[in-house]
């Protein structure tokens, strides 16, 4: 078994329509591209499904505001708060250890 390697959006693409002028032979173009069997099994099967669109890596991508239900805006909205908060508070124990320390100085 060929152990997999990262590829380009691009590169899936090609490989898919050689899979698939290939007649799927999934087998030799694993070999061909040195990438797993299953991969290219996947890869022909979400492209299937939806096209180039479907073999983007969108793993860490974020939504824009306007994608957004109201529920996870008001989520994100404490969420963002909740940081805030922490950050405020890891503030103040700060100051007030500098100024413990300022007053042992004196």
């Amino acid at each position: 078994m060929t152990k997999g390697r990262n590829t380009t959006w691009i590169e899936r693409i090609q490989i898919v329509m050689d899979c698939l002028g290939n007649g799927k032979d999934y087998k030799k173009t694993a070999v061909d591209y040195e990438v797993s069997y299953q991969q290219v099994y996947q890869w022909v099967r979400k492209y299937e499904k939806g096209g180039d669109e479907a073999l983007k890596d969108n793993r860490g991508r974020k939504k824009d505001e306007s994608e957004l239900t109201p529920e996870e805006k008001i989520k994100l909205q404490m969420t963002k708060l909740e940081r805030e908060n922490e950050r405020l508070r890891a503030e103040n124990l700060f100051l007030k250890k500098l100024e413990k320390i300022e007053r042992r100085r004196k």
